[in-house]
Order: structure tokens, then C-alpha cells, then sequence
């Protein structure tokens, strides 16, 4: 019985793989073998018995099915493939046809009327999609004599298809804006990135020195001192005769130092003061330059007095550290007349705004009047026994809870400060950055620190806090903090620029070295044990 159902199956097999086969041009035939071919065996599946078979022909027939689904997705992909080639052959010929008539009619391809071109679009973006193909599959590049890479390649044609291809494969463009959360915020954003045909870069100003030319020559200086200084009001007074009498400026001096001057001789009658705050705020529209005969907190102090543009500042150094104070009194006549004639290296020293938000207030910005640090704001826990509670917030994020003796947010201008003797990290000023460092931490995991220039940081004492807190911007204006009220800081939209001797980073390494005797040690002897 094996024997005879072996035989009917080999019968069907022959009777089938026996058709004709025709083969005409559009190729066709080869679909419609296979589909005799799937349906000669699913009639030997039907006519094949199962029942009371071995198990040599139950997997006999399982083959059969396989090879019948094979069969019938073989034979639906070549028809597909098929008619997509006779596809592409039609709009071949269709525009190989309007190119022959629009050369009888001497005219270019380009010169074509709005449908033309558009179907010149459509069949220049069908041959790209050819192309891709035939790259992938270069053996199999040709269907029925029709080459792929072939397209739109007859003659003039040719030039304005590439024309058109590059059009249509442009890269896509896009602009670059910075985003803030709500639609009020007094944060100033810098242009750190730029962008070209779709590429991003950084910015040029984040990786090469600033240079200051005048266009047209200083006019008037403000000049402050350091209080109670004998020698610096010697100096003062021969600094300002020479630049009158020398350079013809105007100069401006603070009230305190127009009473020392006029008090010494009538002669500095020419010298400028103001009497007022409301003169106060207009001074960056009168001096050109702000020298200071002092040491770092004279810059400071010199900064406090500019709400808004601050002029460049010159800065001698008549302090004890001189972290901005690269020039040296001595040689002022020398410094002042370079400086004068320009062109000369600056620092652009950013600063933090402050805000003091109450708890009693009805929204977040009614504030307090805001405060510039060009250092530090300093968040601390003040004669209380208990640890400072604070909760700090990042754009919007919760950062961490300091527990601890408070908290430093500093500028990098101040990062050899206050937040140097806390732990943190010594911070080139012209790196755009705020440094997060906390002030005796209870706990061994809470290190420092360095947040971009564009966040928000609110540092706000909670409801639950034992005590309040209390802030000082760079060591002043000290104020508390009830719980419920919060602190909130971010980037100045006017920086401190002040005049370098060498350039940024020079003045930088020389002011670490020679004012904190960084990384200095005996250099290890040679006449040592050395190795065999």
C-alpha cells in the first residue's frame, strides 16, 4: 500500500513539472508556472491520505506545505518586481519623450512649463530611488534591457537632472533660539553655538582671548581708590594730575576722594563727582575706563557701582592677593598710555542677579530689589546652633537638600574665593559656568558643583526648618531668610570686563602661583639612590 501511494505521488509530481513553459518578453509565465506549481501540490495534499500512513509520510506532507507557501510568496514577489519594472519602463519612455519634443521646439529642459517640471521632479526623485537600488544591487541592475543608472542620462538631460536631484536632496535647515520657562525671565542667554547649513558649532568666542581696540579715543576716567591709605592717595593724586595734564582727560573720582583731593591742594578743582544716585546709574554713559588703586575688593566695590554696562576696568595692585589686579603701580604711566592706545586683552568677568523672594509675596517676581555678586552668594546658618535646611532647585529641578553649615554659589571670577576654602575647584573666570558648593556638609557624599551659565537656581528654606538662614552677596547686604522665603540666582546680562597685562589665561596661572603658591614644593633632589 506504500508502495502504490508513493507511485499516485509521483505521478502528480510528473504531471505537473510536465506543463509547457512559455516564456514571452514581459516575463510572466515564470509567475504563472509557480502558480501550477503551488497548485499541483496542494491537490496532492488533498488527495493524499493521511490516516493510517507512517510517520514518513506525515513529514512528507509537511514538506509539501512548506514548499507550497514558498512557491506561492515566490511567485507574488516576481509579479510585484514585474510590474513595478514595466512601471518604470512607461515613465521612462514618457519622459524620454517629452525631452525629444521640447529639443524640436529648441528649447531646454529648464525653460519647461509648471506641469512639466513637476513631473520632472517626481521621475528626477524616482531615479535617485533607482539609483540607491542599484548601488545595493549592482548584478542585478538591469530588468527586461532597463538599466536603473541608465535614467535620464541622454544628453543635455543630463545636467539639469543632477540639478534637480541636488535640489531635491538638500539638507534640511533649521535655526537655533534659546528656550525659557515662562514668559517673563530676566536670564540673559549668550550666543555659544552657531549653526551653518545644518551643522552645529561652538562659537568662536569660547576658545580664543578677547581683545578691546577703541574705536575713538577715551575721553573721561573714573578713578577709585581703596580707603584709608596714605600711600594710595599719594598715588591717586599724582595719577590723576598726569592724565589731566599729559592725556587731557576728564576725570571722575567718589565723593570721599573729591573731599581727600580738594583737601590737599585747590589745583584738583577740574575733578568730577556725583551727589546722588540718580547720577550714580547714568555713570556708564559718561566714563570710558575705571581705574582702581587697591586690591581685589576695591574691583568689587568698583563693580557694585554699575548696575547695568560696566566700562573696562584697570586695576593696580595695592592689595594683598590680586587675583584681578595684573598691573603693578609702579609702572602706571606706562600701563595707563597702552591701554589708552589700545588694542588691549580683557576678561569678561561674569556676574550672578539676586533675587530675595518672600514668603509673603503674591507671585515670584514681586522681589526684592536685585543684587549683582561678581564673587559669591553666600547661604548660611548664622549664629544658630542648628544645621542649615535648604532645598535647591534648578530650572525648576530638585537638586539637593543641604544640611550643613550653608550653602556657596559662586561665579568662576570667584572661584578662588570663598568657595576655594570650602572645597571647590579653582575655575578659569572666563569659563561660562556657576559653581554649586556646599559649606560643611553632613554627609561624605556631597561634593562640589559646576552648572552651566544659563540655569536658575532657587535656593528656598523649608516650612520645616529649624532656624532661618541668612545671605551675603560677596561679603554685604546681609539679609535673612524666614522659612518659606527663597533665594533665587542666575547670569547678569552685563559682565565685569577688566584689562589683562598679558592675556586672560596668563594672568590667570600667574595670579594662582605667585597669590596661593599653587603647587609649590622643593624640586626632588638628583643626587639621590637611582636605579641599577
Amino acid at each position: 500500500m506504500t508502495t502504490r501511494k508513493l507511485n499516485s505521488t509521483d505521478s502528480h509530481g510528473n504531471g505537473e513539472a510536465s506543463l509547457p513553459c512559455s516564456r514571452p518578453d514581459n516575463g510572466f509565465s515564470d509567475s504563472l508556472t509557480l502558480f501550477h506549481s503551488e497548485k499541483a501540490v496542494q491537490e496532492l495534499l488533498q488527495q493524499t491520505p493521511i490516516q493510517h500512513t507512517d510517520d514518513h509520510l506525515i513529514e512528507f506532507s509537511e514538506a509539501l506545505r512548506t514548499v507550497a507557501k514558498a512557491l506561492k510568496q515566490a511567485a507574488e514577489g516576481k509579479a510585484f518586481a514585474q510590474a513595478e519594472a514595466a512601471e518604470w519602463k512607461r515613465r521612462f519612455e514618457l519622459e524620454r519623450a517629452q525631452n525629444q519634443q521640447l529639443q524640436h521646439k529648441g528649447k531646454s529642459p529648464g525653460e519647461c512649463n509648471g506641469d512639466i517640471n513637476t513631473q520632472q521632479m517626481e521621475n528626477s526623485t524616482n531615479q535617485h530611488m533607482l539609483r540607491n537600488e542599484a548601488n545595493e544591487q549592482s548584478e542585478n541592475c538591469c530588468t527586461n534591457g532597463l538599466c536603473s543608472h541608465e535614467i535620464l542620462h541622454d544628453g543635455e538631460t543630463d545636467s539639469h537632472a543632477k540639478a534637480v536631484q541636488n535640489k531635491m536632496m538638500r539638507k534640511a535647515s533649521f535655526k537655533l533660539s534659546w528656550w525659557c520657562k515662562g514668559d517673563i525671565s530676566d536670564q540673559h542667554k549668550h550666543d555659544i553655538v552657531s549653526f551653518e547649513r545644518g551643522n552645529i558649532t561652538a562659537a568662536g568666542r569660547s576658545s580664543k582671548q578677547i581683545s578691546l581696540k577703541w574705536e575713538s579715543s577715551p575721553q573721561t576716567v573714573l578713578v577709585m581708590t581703596k580707603p584709608n591709605s596714605t600711600s594710595v592717595q599719594i598715588l591717586c593724586a599724582d595719577m590723576i594730575r598726569w592724565m589731566k595734564e599729559h592725556k587731557k582727560l576728564n576725570i571722575y573720582v567718589e565723593p570721599r576722594v573729591m573731599g581727600e583731593l580738594l583737601s590737599e591742594s585747590s589745583y584738583f578743582n577740574f575733578v568730577q563727582t556725583w551727589k546722588d544716585e540718580k547720577e550714580i546709574l547714568s555713570l556708564h554713559t559718561k566714563v570710558d575706563l575705571v581705574v582702581t588703586l587697591g586690591g581685589d575688593g576695591t574691583v568689587l566695590w568698583a563693580a557694585s557701582m554699575f548696575k547695568g554696562p560696566v566700562p573696562p576696568i584697570v586695576s593696580f595692585s595695592l592689595g594683598s592677593l590680586g587675583f584681578m589686579t595684573p598691573f603693578h603701580s609702579e609702572q602706571y604711566r606706562d600701563c595707563l598710555d597702552s591701554i589708552l592706545k589700545g588694542p588691549i586683552s580683557i576678561t569678561l568677568r561674569h556676574r550672578m542677579q539676586c533675587h530675595v523672594i518672600r514668603d509673603a509675596a503674591k507671585n515670584e517676581y514681586e522681589t526684592e530689589e536685585p543684587i549683582l555678586v561678581l564673587n559669591e552668594v553666600t547661604i548660611d546658618r548664622g549664629i544658630s546652633s542648628f544645621l542649615a535646611n535648604l532645598e535647591c532647585y534648578c530650572d525648576n529641578s530638585f537638586v539637593t537638600r543641604v544640611q550643613g553649615d550653608g550653602l556657596i554659589l559662586s561665579t568662576t571670577s570667584g572661584s578662588t574665593a570663598y568657595s576655594l576654602g570650602a572645597g571647590g575647584s579653582m575655575v578659569h573666570p572666563q569659563v561660562p559656568g556657576i559653581l554649586f558648593t556646599p559649606i560643611c556638609p553632613h554627609s561624605l557624599s556631597f561634593r562640589p558643583l559646576i552648572l552651566p551659565e544659563h540655569v536658575t537656581i532657587r535656593v528656598q528654606v523649608p516650612f520645616n526648618s529649624r532656624s532661618p538662614a541668612w545671605a551675603s552677596f560677596d561679603g554685604k547686604h546681609r539679609k535673612q531668610l524666614a522659612a518659606g522665603d527663597a533665594l533665587v540666582c542666575s547670569m547678569a546680562p552685563w559682565p565685569v570686563p577688566t584689562a589683562c597685562q598679558i592675556d586672560s589665561t596668563s594672568d590667570f596661572l600667574r595670579s594662582i602661583h605667585d597669590g596661593l603658591h599653587w603647587n609649590l614644593r622643593k624640586t626632588q633632589s638628583v643626587d639621590g639612590p637611582r636605579d641599577l
